[in-house]
């Protein structure tokens, strides 16, 4: 897995996962624990505040209604397996990416199957699992970002997008070089573990 914050600007279809949660959503480190615990309103707070991710991943690959469909199928067979969500261990973003990822994977894959077998040819499966992959990688490290306080978020993006220096970043937004740099590895934390809670 290689940490390649560029690559948001590859995402199909435009830049960053736009964000459409309600002003109902609860602080992500609740939501994370509430889930674990398997509380009652928890796989709702878990939709609120990351259904638009999961569907956002399925709608790459998947047309409009088969990825609604599978969105359902995410968070149904996440709570169902709630006891295997450890917080300490990854973000429950990172962990529902991971699921979406197999049944995009195990969806795309029979309708290969499904599509040669209505023209009698040979079922050759077209390789998906990396083109996947790096749609569900990209979003983490949006996901990411999201996260991030505001000038955090900024200092990133003019490090990573606009090749600016520390020090000209610092020049910039009239803030320390140290903060500059605290606010970069800060940051750059944050991405590795989404991407690491995503990739088990």
């Amino acid at each position: 897995m290689v940490l390649n914050i560029r690559q948001l600007r590859r995402i199909p279809g435009g830049g960053y996962h736009r964000d459409v949660r309600s002003s109902e959503s609860e602080p992500i480190d609740s939501v994370e624990k509430a889930f674990a615990r398997g509380e009652e309103h928890a796989l709702r707070a878990a939709y609120v505040q990351y259904g638009s991710l999961v569907y956002t991943f399925c709608r790459r690959t998947l047309d409009e209604s088969r990825a609604k469909d599978v969105t359902q199928e995410v968070f149904i067979s996440a709570w169902r397996s709630r006891e295997r969500y450890e917080p300490a261990k990854g973000t429950l973003a990172g962990w529902l990416i991971a699921i979406t990822r197999n049944r995009i994977i195990d969806n795309v894959r029979s309708e290969q199957r499904h599509a040669a077998r209505r023209s009698d040819d040979d079922p050759t499966e077209i390789p998906v699992a990396a083109d996947v992959e790096r749609v569900g990688d990209r979003l983490m490290i949006a996901e990411a970002l999201r996260c991030l306080s505001d000038r955090a978020r900024r200092v990133v993006t003019l490090h990573y997008f606009d090749d600016l220096t520390h020090r000209q970043i610092a020049e910039r937004m009239s803030v320390p070089l140290g903060t500059v740099k605290s606010d970069l590895r800060r940051g750059l934390s944050q991405i590795r573990h989404q991407l690491e809670s995503a990739h088990g």
